[in-house]
């Protein structure tokens, strides 16, 4: 499975999965609504942030292009099936359109794991820096005779 594919099905599928949990939570304590949006956004980032830092790390080409695509991938399936799940009854997930779902929804999903991506792969490439840089500039030891 290519890179962008498994990332684009884990982070589409995560954000299924939090979105139906929201979608209980806010049945049950809606007037908890804002933390749990706060705490399903901050899930999100967190694994994207992470992913993103090991890429920095393992110093790969070509992670921009995989981020967007698999940004763009979980956007929009993760919207469709967010949409299609929302036809199930027992199941609200906002009662929003198709067009709505696939378009602005989608595009909100692509910058979600697109933006913390870039970030966490700045860090994870400044860290990796950091660190073959500090291991160079050490001297080494003479052996004693």
């Amino acid at each position: 499975m290519t890179a962008w594919v498994l990332r684009a099905t884990v982070l589409g599928a995560l954000v299924v999965a939090l979105r139906v949990l929201l979608g209980f939570a806010m049945g049950s304590l809606p007037t908890y609504g804002t933390f749990w949006r706060a705490a399903c956004l901050l899930v999100i980032i967190a694994v994207v942030v992470a992913w993103g830092v090991r890429d920095g790390r393992s110093g790969d080409d070509g992670l921009t292009v995989r981020w967007l695509a698999a940004g763009f991938g979980a956007g929009l399936a993760s919207s469709a099936v967010s949409w299609m799940l929302d036809q199930v009854p027992g199941i609200e997930l906002g009662d929003a359109g198709l067009l709505y779902e696939v378009t602005s929804a989608a595009s909100f999903i692509l910058l979600l794991v697109f933006l913390p991506a870039m970030a966490g792969i700045a860090f994870g490439h400044s860290r990796r820096s950091t660190e073959s840089g500090s291991a160079a500039s050490e001297p080494e030891l003479a052996p004693a005779s």
